[in-house]
């Protein structure tokens, strides 16, 4: 590798060579790139004779200019004008760029030169990106190019169109042979794309028609009304309505007493409240020290457990928290298909639990519950529509049955609202029920939250035929501590497909606070209480400062109402009258026809 050579008057840099050497050595011309930037130029930090020492072209230019001796033209660009030349220079072209004088002059009036030193042409050669174009005019302001010649004025300058495409005159029929004789098949396939269409269309109108008129529907003229009740009394007709009082959460370990005390159900504004109050309110140490009686229990025969409660923090007792209202029709006015009408309105508030729904009459013929059956017509939560389990803005049908009372199934399904929920004004939630089909929904049909068709058939899946077959049942199944061989019950009792739905169902609304059957899951929404905590109402009621803001103070908010429009508040039910085939169906009515099929319960 060839030295490198360094300047002398560089301070931080070391000498390489001494004078004497660098004329032994050969001129760093001689070396190839990058210690040269061309052929002939010798380095610029070489010593030459004669001249100063120069550490880089900068200073070689500098000193240039600086000198006096030196006859040399100014410079002459080619984009300057002739103006700019100076008298006696010699004359430039624009359109080339001539060897520069000064260049040459300088080299020759040099050390270099004296020494012989090789050099080959310096004529200047410069890459295109250097050049300066061709001509610039003298003035800086720019103008623009001359118009075309035969241009109109203002006619933008460009590329002249191409010729046009388009026929000059219409072809005649000698230009178009194919015109002479029509191609095979043409009006084949011209009828037969026409007749696609048609039966496209056809068979579109024929599915429309057919999918509307196998909706399932209840023959409205053949309804009559068999209760007529209208909350606009001063309290509930007893005649209609029994209320039930007690504290033993119904089998859903629910956290409320039912009372019928005026503050928890009463009539106003002719409408049904159903309305939660605390229970500290009126008994005191609910947590501790105290006991407490329902009065006017309607289990006091029957079952004094569910009458009485006991608060002892030892043992993580508590007084219910909460008192509320259920109400019920069984023995007084209950229905074998028909229909069943509520407009009601949501309460308001955390771990509140307002439900609509039917129990059959008779549990002998099929058995307790599951195996008789459940209709739900409504349920709901009071958590705000935030809550992340189907909050206030969601309502739900299901229905319930089972061969066994641990084994059941429960079909269901629910209604939404995505800007509202449904504790802010009425809505109507109706059951129709017949051998066929159970329908139930919101305000109108197509907004159903669960319709089965078809239960009257045997089925062959789980989407078609009566409950036997949807149900999809084991071969086996464990019963409490033995494993049992799981049969149709319903059939073996005479019921038919849509057996346990086979039997007259009584109404039941209530509204509940909390429990322990997984209807408020865990760990979901800020739940203070787990379901199998031997100590989920004492939880649930020490966490009460908390779910009791969320309650509102206005009792038309907190409580759950039924209302009817038209303006008085109705539950109705639409009751089928029974062939003398049924001796044993039971009900007071009036009937306003002799011999009408259908009629109807009506509770308005």
């Amino acid at each position: 590798m060839p030295p490198f050579y360094l300047a002398e008057d560089a301070p931080h840099r070391r000498r390489a060579t001494s004078g004497d050497d660098a004329a032994a050595r050969p001129p760093p011309s001689a070396f190839a790139f990058p210690f040269q930037s061309h052929a002939g130029n010798p380095d610029p930090g070489m010593r030459i004779p004669g001249q100063p020492r120069r550490t880089s072209l900068e200073s070689l230019a500098a000193s240039y200019y600086e000198r006096t001796d030196l006859d040399l033209p100014p410079p002459n660009a080619p984009f300057m004008g002739t103006a700019a030349a100076a008298p006696g220079s010699p004359a430039t072209s624009s359109d080339s760029l001539p060897p520069s004088p000064s260049s040459t002059s300088l080299y020759k009036s040099s050390a270099g030169a004296a020494a012989a030193l090789p050099r080959v042409s310096s004529t200047h050669s410069f890459r295109a990106p250097f050049l300066a174009p061709p001509s610039r005019p003298t003035s800086s302001l720019w103008s623009p190019p001359p118009p075309q010649a035969g241009a109109a004025p203002g006619t933008p300058v460009g590329k002249a169109p191409h010729p046009s495409t388009r026929l000059t005159a219409p072809l005649t029929q000698s230009e178009k042979p194919w015109t002479a004789k029509r191609q095979p098949y043409t009006y084949r396939s011209y009828l037969l794309t026409l007749a696609c269409i048609f039966l496209g269309a056809a068979g579109a109108a024929a599915l429309c028609f057919f999918g509307y008129t196998s909706v399932p529907l209840l023959d409205e003229s053949r309804l009559c009304s068999v209760l007529d009740e209208s909350f606009s009394g001063g309290a509930l007709d007893s005649n209609v309505w029994n209320t039930e009082i007690q504290l033993g959460g119904f089998g859903n370990g629910e956290f409320q007493i039912t009372t019928d005390d005026p503050d928890n159900l009463f009539l106003a504004n002719e409408q049904l409240y159903l309305h939660p109050s605390l229970t500290s309110d009126k008994v005191p140490n609910i947590l501790d020290g105290n006991s407490y009686t329902v009065p006017r229990c309607t289990l006091a025969q029957t079952n004094k457990t569910a009458c009485t409660a006991t608060s002892n923090a030892q043992l993580g007792r508590v007084i219910n928290p909460v008192m509320s209202a259920r109400i019920n029709t069984q023995g007084k006015k209950s229905i074998k298909y028909g229909k069943v009408s509520v407009r009601a309105k949501l309460p308001r508030g955390d771990w509140l639990w307002p439900a609509i729904w039917m129990l059959p009459e008779d549990t002998q013929k099929y058995g307790k519950w599951p195996m008789s059956g459940e209709i739900d017509i409504l349920e709901a939560r009071g958590n705000a529509p935030t809550y992340p389990h189907q909050g206030s803005n969601y309502v739900r049908s299901s229905l319930n049955y089972g061969p066994l009372p641990s084994l059941y199934r429960q079909l269901y399904g629910w209604q939404s609202q995505k800007r509202s929920s449904y504790d802010k004004g009425f809505h109507t939630y109706t059951l129709e029920w017949t051998e066929r089909f159970i329908r139930m929904y919101v305000d109108k049909r197509i907004t159903a939250t669960l319709e089965l068709d078809h239960l009257d058939t045997k089925g062959k899946n789980s989407k078609s035929g009566g409950f036997w077959s949807r149900g999809k049942f084991p071969k086996t199944a464990q019963n409490g501590s033995t494993e049992v061989v799981v049969e149709n019950i319903w059939e073996k009792a005479g019921g038919g497909h849509n057996a346990p739905f086979d039997q007259p169902f009584y109404l039941i609304i209530n509204l509940a606070a909390g429990g322990t059957s997984g209807w408020f899951p865990d760990d979901e929404g800020g739940k203070p209480w787990y379901d199998t905590s031997n100590t989920a109402m004492r939880d649930f009621t020490r966490d009460q400062d908390n779910w009791s803001k969320t309650w509102p103070e206005s009792r038309d908010d907190r409580a759950f109402r039924m209302c009817v429009s038209f303006p008085s508040c109705f539950v109705s039910f639409l009751l089928r009258i029974l062939p003398a085939s049924y001796p044993s169906f039971h009900l007071a009515m009036s009937v306003p026809h002799r011999n009408p099929s259908i009629a109807t319960l009506s509770i308005s």
